[in-house]
């Protein structure tokens, strides 16, 4: 990410914590595309956030912030993209760097955690989104953007949070494998935050679907739901994460502009420095 440009301290690779990935790619989207224009918008909204992070007083991209270039879509498919994605996130892990990935449509997800699994086999992972996305093929590809928690199911533990759509394959798949899928609502319940981190591993992969979110504070997705998670909401999860177990990547995905509306990509941006912010505030 930028944050104000490349020449500040910490931004090379070498001496980074965060190497940030944009991945502009969705060929597998349904009803609305233009998630391959969420990277560009989230960095160009960075550029005009203040460093300082007045809820963790710190200013954390000291800790080193390096923007790559992005990953070019394969035309080939979404299988010959996961692997590809899978790669260019593997030679970051190789140098203990931490992959902060910028969907995209949310199949880009699959080939970050098959390459988080070979580096951290005990991972686990944390999902919020709107929508279950664990049809085993959608439209013909097991890659698809709806099979995206699916294929990470396969690989290890699954945590989902904010759901509130699903097909009723995804509905019989959660039942029968007892899933730990909760929907956005559930944040009203006795110790909701612990119900839900009760089954992540220490070391834990978060991936945010935008449209986990409420349409009123994130209407800048391809798929919006009503009845999403509040930006305060989502911030608790992620940041209890944080404080007991080991975040040890993250993406955030699915944002798809709305022209002349840029409060959507200014939201994006400063969540995933709200994050960082976590990540590397002391326990």
């Amino acid at each position: 990410m930028n944050y104000g440009g490349p020449d500040l301290p910490n931004a090379t690779l070498e001496k980074a914590r965060f190497v940030v990935v944009p991945i502009p790619y969705d060929l597998t989207t349904s009803y609305q595309s233009g998630t391959r224009r969420g990277p560009s918008a989230i960095i160009d909204a960075s550029s005009y956030m203040e460093l300082y992070d007045e809820e963790l007083q710190q200013e954390t991209y000291l800790c080193g912030i390096h923007t790559e270039e992005p990953v070019e879509a394969d035309s080939r498919g979404p299988e010959k993209m996961t692997k590809r994605i899978r790669g260019r996130i593997a030679r970051i892990l190789a140098r203990n760097k931490i992959p902060v990935v910028l969907g995209g449509e949310h199949s880009v997800t699959i080939g970050v955690v098959q390459a988080m699994k070979e580096k951290y086999p005990d991972i686990s992972v944390l999902q919020f989104d709107a929508h279950a996305d664990l049809r085993d093929a959608y439209q013909g590809s097991p890659y698809s953007h709806a099979c995206a928690a699916r294929r990470i199911w396969e690989l290890c533990p699954l945590t989902q949070m904010g759901i509130r759509s699903m097909s009723a394959e995804d509905a019989a798949f959660i039942k029968k494998n007892k899933i730990n899928s909760f929907p956005a609502d559930f944040v009203h319940e006795a110790d909701w935050l612990k119900k839900v981190t009760k089954y992540l591993t220490k070391d834990v992969y978060v991936t945010i679907d935008l449209d986990a979110l409420d349409p009123s504070i994130m209407p800048a997705t391809g798929t919006p739901e009503p009845g999403g998670m509040s930006w305060r909401n989502l911030l608790s999860v992620v940041r209890e994460v944080a404080k007991k177990h080991r975040i040890r990547g993250f993406d955030v995905v699915e944002l798809s502009p709305i022209p002349g509306l840029v409060a959507p990509d200014f939201l994006a941006s400063k969540l995933v420095y709200r994050i960082m912010g976590y990540m590397t505030a002391p326990k």
